[in-house]
Protein backbone atom coordinates (compact mmCIF):
# COMPACT_ATOMS: atom_id res chain seq x y z
CA UNK A 1 0.00 0.00 0.00
CA UNK A 2 2.77 2.46 0.89
CA UNK A 3 4.63 1.42 -2.25
CA UNK A 4 1.57 2.21 -4.38
CA UNK A 5 1.22 5.69 -2.86
CA UNK A 6 4.93 6.34 -3.27
CA UNK A 7 4.84 5.21 -6.92
CA UNK A 8 1.85 7.43 -7.73
CA UNK A 9 3.29 10.49 -6.00
CA UNK A 10 6.75 10.14 -7.55
CA UNK A 11 5.11 10.52 -10.95
CA UNK A 12 3.58 13.84 -9.86
CA UNK A 13 6.20 15.67 -7.77
CA UNK A 14 9.20 17.70 -8.94
CA UNK A 15 11.56 16.33 -6.27
CA UNK A 16 10.91 12.56 -6.09
CA UNK A 17 14.18 11.98 -4.24
CA UNK A 18 12.84 13.93 -1.25
CA UNK A 19 9.55 12.01 -1.13
CA UNK A 20 9.18 9.59 1.79
CA UNK A 21 6.11 7.45 2.44
CA UNK A 22 6.18 5.81 5.86
CA UNK A 23 3.68 3.15 6.93
CA UNK A 24 2.68 3.19 10.60
CA UNK A 25 0.49 0.31 11.75
CA UNK A 26 -1.80 0.64 14.74
CA UNK A 27 -4.54 -1.77 15.89
CA UNK A 28 -7.01 -1.60 12.98
CA UNK A 29 -5.71 1.62 11.42
CA UNK A 30 -2.83 2.08 9.02
CA UNK A 31 -1.37 5.56 8.78
CA UNK A 32 0.59 6.50 5.68
CA UNK A 33 2.79 9.46 6.49
CA UNK A 34 3.94 11.40 3.43
CA UNK A 35 6.95 13.68 3.78
CA UNK A 36 7.82 15.85 0.80
CA UNK A 37 9.54 19.02 -0.31
CA UNK A 38 7.52 22.19 0.37
CA UNK A 39 7.48 22.97 -3.35
CA UNK A 40 5.63 19.69 -4.01
CA UNK A 41 2.88 20.20 -1.45
CA UNK A 42 0.50 21.81 -3.93
CA UNK A 43 1.01 19.01 -6.43
CA UNK A 44 0.34 16.33 -3.82
CA UNK A 45 -2.85 17.98 -2.60
CA UNK A 46 -4.04 19.24 -5.99
CA UNK A 47 -6.73 21.79 -6.74
CA UNK A 48 -9.35 21.61 -3.99
CA UNK A 49 -7.69 18.41 -2.73
CA UNK A 50 -8.54 16.36 -5.81
CA UNK A 51 -5.21 14.52 -6.08
CA UNK A 52 -5.02 13.44 -2.44
CA UNK A 53 -8.71 12.51 -2.46
CA UNK A 54 -8.10 10.31 -5.50
CA UNK A 55 -5.16 8.62 -3.80
CA UNK A 56 -7.30 8.04 -0.69
CA UNK A 57 -10.00 6.47 -2.88
CA UNK A 58 -7.49 4.09 -4.48
CA UNK A 59 -6.10 3.11 -1.07
CA UNK A 60 -9.60 2.57 0.36
CA UNK A 61 -10.45 0.32 -2.59
CA UNK A 62 -7.21 -1.63 -2.15
CA UNK A 63 -7.88 -2.31 1.54
CA UNK A 64 -11.62 -3.01 1.45
CA UNK A 65 -11.19 -6.79 1.83
CA UNK A 66 -8.71 -6.43 4.67
CA UNK A 67 -11.19 -4.40 6.76
CA UNK A 68 -8.49 -1.92 7.61
CA UNK A 69 -9.06 1.81 7.85
CA UNK A 70 -6.22 3.59 6.07
CA UNK A 71 -5.38 7.22 6.86
CA UNK A 72 -3.01 9.51 5.02
CA UNK A 73 -1.07 12.28 6.75
CA UNK A 74 1.08 14.79 4.89
CA UNK A 75 4.19 16.39 6.36
CA UNK A 76 6.34 19.02 4.70
CA UNK A 77 10.12 18.92 4.87
CA UNK A 78 11.07 22.11 6.61
CA UNK A 79 14.00 23.68 4.88
CA UNK A 80 15.66 26.42 6.87
CA UNK A 81 17.06 29.09 4.59
CA UNK A 82 20.65 29.84 5.37
CA UNK A 83 21.43 33.53 5.48
CA UNK A 84 25.06 34.35 5.05
CA UNK A 85 26.32 37.78 5.92
CA UNK A 86 28.86 38.79 3.31
CA UNK A 87 30.70 40.92 5.86
CA UNK A 88 32.18 37.71 7.32
CA UNK A 89 34.07 36.83 4.16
Amino acid sequence: MAELVEYLLKLIVDFPEKLIVKKIEKEDVIVLQITADPADLGKIIGKQGRVIKSIRTVINAATIKEKILPKINIKVLMTIPMVVDQAWY
